[in-house]
């Protein structure tokens, strides 16, 4: 990815490189509860947070020492809001029997993003066997089990290992209820079951905010899935080029939004592609999903608006031929442009962190590498970093001009400091931004100062 810095056009004002004070006085803030307001005392946590990561089953808590300094230090660079699971996604079974609570695996995780300066949110799920069904003592890591919800019986007794949860990470502020409706779908009646999970939803965020009433809750983390414009089986009004967002996921929002006992922050999660992996009406408009379903959302409520996870690329966890870094960077770009054009003001990106290398899409390179290069930073964490710099939550975005013959290829996005400006072609363009000629190569990502 090319910056201005990289650039010898002129006419661009160039920003100071990233710092990392302001991170780590963040993680000591974090780890010391020292944060303070105006009126001396704590600081109340924002309910939008910026654009950081997920990590997933292989982080940077373990490895090579030499390779996990380095992706600390990667991630340290700037102060990213960082999600975690309670179970599953690296995190062991934190309560294999009622009672009895292992949470060394998750101490870890938060650990880590403590000592990066990252905030901390946790994602509560997924729920131990005994509360679906299992054997005390027992845990099955396949995945239909992993992604089955407690039973209704267990509602409490998973809102109370939320609370306890809680209790043990009192810096943590930020908490997900659940995630993608998980072993909430209804077989018999076709359709989400809602009234289910906003039942637990509303157990877990009674629970939290006993804890603290300052912990900020959401959810309710659905998957936004899409159909092509040709299927009309659960199509909704909800659809562009792109397709028609599933009818029975709006009516699971839409009742959870309604029965919810509060939420602080609205959480989805979804692709730019539809169900049957079709990237319409290509790979770059398709993101044009992520602005139709934020527009539809914040129609409905007017909490901060948060993607858990946001997909551009179809089977980017399979073993086929997958796309150039440098176009998979692109698309991605251009979709967390449409994300904010849909009024979001936070976003996880799900690190799909591999042991070996290459490693697509990754942040950086595994921790496991012993070649000298495991934990350094890949372009994909370039990118969220700087994204996170330039457009917080807090942004006023403009109108940016932009003007030629190749305007139509290139996407923009822009504040009165900087704008992003993303090159849509597998070839070389020139366009006019806001007056000034700007070329931009085949798929490039282009930060601009004024």
């Amino acid at each position: 990815m090319t910056t201005a810095r990289e650039s010898s056009r002129s006419g661009w004002r160039r920003r100071a490189p990233f710092i990392t004070v302001a991170a780590a006085t963040l993680g000591l803030c974090l780890i010391l509860g020292a944060c303070t307001g105006d009126d001396g005392g704590a600081a109340p946590p924002s309910p939008s947070l910026g654009w950081g990561l997920t990590h997933t089953q292989y982080s940077a808590e373990s490895g090579e020492p030499a390779a996990v300094e380095t992706a600390r230090k990667a991630l340290a660079s700037r102060s990213l809001p960082q999600t975690q699971h309670i179970m599953g996604w690296g995190a062991d079974n934190p309560e294999p029997a009622p009672g009895r609570y292992d949470f060394a695996a998750l101490d870890a995780r938060i650990d880590l993003i403590r000592r990066t300066g990252g905030t901390p949110v946790i994602t509560l799920c997924c729920a131990p066997d005994w509360m679906k069904g299992g054997r005390p003592g027992d845990t099955d890591w396949s995945r239909d089990a992993l992604e089955t919800a407690p039973s209704p019986e267990h509602f409490d007794d998973f809102a109370a290992l939320a609370a306890t949860v809680a209790d043990r990470y009192p810096d943590v502020r930020h908490f997900i209820v659940w995630n993608e409706f998980k072993g909430f779908f209804d077989e018999a009646k076709k359709r989400w079951n809602y009234e289910g999970y906003t039942d637990l939803y509303n157990r877990v965020f009674r629970a939290l905010k006993r804890v603290n009433a300052e912990n900020l809750v959401g959810g309710p983390y659905l998957n936004m899935d899409s159909f092509g414009p040709g299927r009309t089986s659960y199509a909704s009004p909800l659809r562009g080029p792109w397709g028609s967002v599933d009818r029975r996921v709006l009516d699971a929002f839409d009742y959870w939004n309604t029965h919810k006992a509060g939420a602080d922050f609205v959480v989805v999660d979804g692709s730019s592609y539809t169900h049957d992996d079709e990237l319409l009406p290509d790979r770059f408009r398709a993101v044009d999903k992520f602005t139709a379903v934020g527009q539809w959302i914040r129609g409905r409520t007017s909490v901060p608006l948060w993607w858990a996870e946001y997909y551009v690329e179809p089977g980017a966890d399979g073993d086929h031929d997958r796309w150039s870094e440098p176009l998979r960077v692109a698309v991605q770009a251009a979709g967390m442009i449409a994300m904010v054009e849909g009024g979001a003001t936070t976003g996880f990106y799900w690190n799909p962190q591999k042991r070996g290398a290459p490693c697509a899409g990754c942040l950086w390179r595994s921790t496991e590498l012993t070649d000298g290069t495991g934990g350094e930073a890949l372009p994909m964490l370039e990118l969220l970093r700087r994204f996170d710099t330039e457009f917080p939550p807090d942004t006023r975005y403009r109108t940016v001009d932009v003007t030629g013959s190749e305007a139509p290829a290139v996407r923009v996005l822009g504040d009165d400091e900087a704008t992003l400006a993303v090159n849509t072609r597998d070839r070389a363009v020139r366009v006019e931004i806001d007056g000034r000629a700007v070329d931009l190569g085949k798929y490039q990502v282009l930060w601009l100062w004024h």
